[in-house]
């Protein structure tokens, strides 16, 4: 779904109007802070799509995760990216633009559809900031044993 920008320009407006309920911000799973703001820079640590503390989807693309798996997993973890910079900054009104947008999959063998679960991502950022906020984007894998997506 894409938002019409001309809607509303508030992020926390379109949020409501997409009846998108952001969880509470994850508490790290390692000795790392969430996120880190310098001037008008917030960086924010990779999210894992979990909630709470407790992962929600264990596995790799291709292997013991679909597509539609990963998708899923993806939403989960960019709304727990939405979660974190809304309580750092204390509302998602003061972002002036996504920057940038990294999305990492944990996959197994030949699996190479990395950006249609990465989309999934992409797509919530507009919804949420709108076109003229929307960011670049860095899609791609790890290999390793059985991990978080």
């Amino acid at each position: 779904m894409i938002m019409d920008d001309s809607k509303s320009t508030s992020p926390e407006v379109r949020l409501q109007e997409l009846s998108i309920q952001l969880p509470p911000p994850p508490t790290p799973f390692g000795a790392y802070v969430p996120a880190v703001q310098t001037g008008n820079l917030l960086s924010l640590s990779g999210m894992l799509p979990s909630v709470g503390h407790e992962p929600k989807f264990l596995g790799r693309l291709g292997k013991e995760l679909n597509v539609e798996e990963g998708r899923r997993a993806a939403y989960t973890a960019t709304l727990n990216t939405l979660a974190v910079a809304r309580q750092h900054l204390g509302s998602l009104d003061k972002v002036i633009r996504v920057v940038r947008l990294g999305v990492s999959v944990a996959t197994f063998g030949d699996f190479f559809d990395q950006t249609k679960v990465a989309e999934v991502a992409s797509e919530l950022f507009r919804n949420v900031f709108g076109v003229q906020k929307t960011s670049a984007r860095r899609a791609g894998s790890h290999f390793r044993g059985k991990n978080l997506i």
